[in-house]
């Protein structure tokens, strides 16, 4: 059979960790990563598949590695108690890909004019509308703004942008039923049932 690619679930958000400890201890890893506006803290880029890393390996000959703790390392993603492969072919062109992505300038996010978003800058948070957006990473996006009252054009770098996530739809208020100290409003208050 030869040696396959096989994926393995990491600890949340250890997947750096993890393909440094697994490299280290001569385990041959792929662990895709991108360029991304808002990339993973002390890093440049972002895992493509977070909290995965493929690891390639030849189990009939070697027999399945065990995992120690400093590889950050939950187990290996299977179905049905069996771990499925995936073709060395798939693996090349993914990387294939993710090297292309990141040649031009990787998963950068484009909003559309009339779009609704957040801008984020430092500590201000300001919601706007896209009236031209960036054709490149390095450009700007033509958003309008609140300020001093009426609407204003600011170019805004592409990383300052953000999508303006759907409002959260509040619970149907209860009417009051009563005025205040046990006072009940006409037709609200508790009913006495009769006896028939």
């Amino acid at each position: 059979m030869g040696r396959r690619w096989y994926v393995a679930r990491t600890e949340p958000r250890a997947e750096y960790l993890a393909a440094d400890a697994l490299t280290k201890d001569s385990f041959d890893i792929f662990f895709p990563r991108v360029k991304t506006p808002h990339p993973r803290f002390s890093h440049d880029d972002s895992p493509l598949f977070p909290g995965y890393i493929f690891i390639r390996l030849d189990p009939e000959a070697q027999g399945w590695p065990t995992f120690r703790l400093i590889h950050r390392t939950l187990g290996w993603v299977g179905f049905d108690g069996r771990v499925p492969s995936v073709p060395n072919e798939v693996v090349a062109e993914l990387a294939d890909r993710v090297e292309e992505l990141n040649d031009s300038h990787g998963i950068w996010r484009n909003f559309q004019s009339g779009q609704k978003v957040r801008v984020v800058s430092g500590g201000i948070e300001e919601i706007g509308e896209i009236v031209r957006e960036a054709k490149s990473p390095q450009s700007r996006a033509t958003v309008l703004l609140q300020f001093l009252g009426r609407l204003v054009p600011a170019e805004v770098p592409w990383e300052n942008l953000w999508p303006l996530e759907e409002t959260l739809i509040e619970p149907p208020r209860h009417p009051r039923r009563t005025r205040g100290r046990g006072r009940w409003i006409p037709g609200t208050g508790p009913r006495s049932t009769v006896a028939a």
